[in-house]
């Protein structure tokens, strides 16, 4: 997946639209998100109405960004994000989307489970228009988009599995060497920042900061910003 930045009108480094598709089992708030995705100039490359299809639609159309619902039927929409994002879309060879869950549900443990499973982020279906649409936005860029008073939840849970984590074993492998900027954005992001704030924060460009993250993911072998958050506070980053 590319790294760029995501524009106003839903473009992608005002090349090409994000790609998106949309997955849930009611047709009429399906149609409907699918239509003001378009409308906002968005690529809508399919739609879904149950798990099995999803995941077959995901792999044929490799879009950027997956709105997904978690109730659906044939498979849970936990075990559709699953399937795509830890197999890279299936095909071995792409890239696997990013994951905005777009839920009726605003429960703890739904959360938790969604984000656990590899969703970048968690918009319950009450949100606006314009919410969802910046929030498809920021998806695509990379960012963790949460309902307010979610993303406090999902940093609590990783904190708390992080004071459980049992220590490097003497054999283990040490973990890879990251550059001074680098483990200093990281240490950031696991604070919770955005890229955009980030990139004030330290006086650089987004596209830098997307760069330096990516770097990292590969350098640990991570496969998400969740996981790379869960990373630096394992190891105490986002202490000050």
């Amino acid at each position: 997946m590319s790294s760029g930045t995501t524009g106003e009108t839903g473009e992608r480094d005002g090349l090409r639209p994000v790609r998106v598709m949309v997955v849930d089992d009611h047709p009429m708030w399906r149609d409907a998100v699918a239509r003001d995705l378009s409308e906002a100039g968005f690529e809508v490359v399919a739609t879904a109405g149950d798990g099995p299809q999803a995941v077959r639609r995901a792999q044929a159309t490799e879009p950027d960004v997956l709105i997904l619902d978690l109730n659906l039927p044939g498979l849970p929409g936990v075990e559709v994000c699953r399937r795509l994002v830890g197999s890279g879309s299936g095909s071995g060879t792409a890239s696997a989307p990013r994951v905005l869950v777009l839920s009726a549900s605003g429960e703890h443990a739904d959360v938790l489970e969604a984000v656990k499973s590899g969703a970048t982020g968690y918009l319950v279906k009450s949100a606006s228009t314009e919410e969802l649409l910046e929030a498809v936005r920021r998806t695509a860029a990379g960012d963790p988009v949460f309902t307010p008073g979610l993303a406090g939840l999902v940093l609590g849970e990783y904190r708390r599995l992080a004071g459980r984590a049992e220590p490097r074993k003497p054999d283990e492998p040490a973990a890879p060497r990251l550059t001074e900027r680098e483990t200093e954005v990281l240490r950031l992001v696991a604070k919770g920042l955005s890229y955009k704030q980030i990139a004030e924060r330290l006086v650089i460009s987004h596209r830098t900061v997307q760069n330096h993250v990516q770097n990292t993911l590969g350098k640990l072998q991570l496969h998400n910003r969740v996981e790379l958050v869960r990373y630096a506070i394992e190891r105490g980053l986002d202490d000050d």
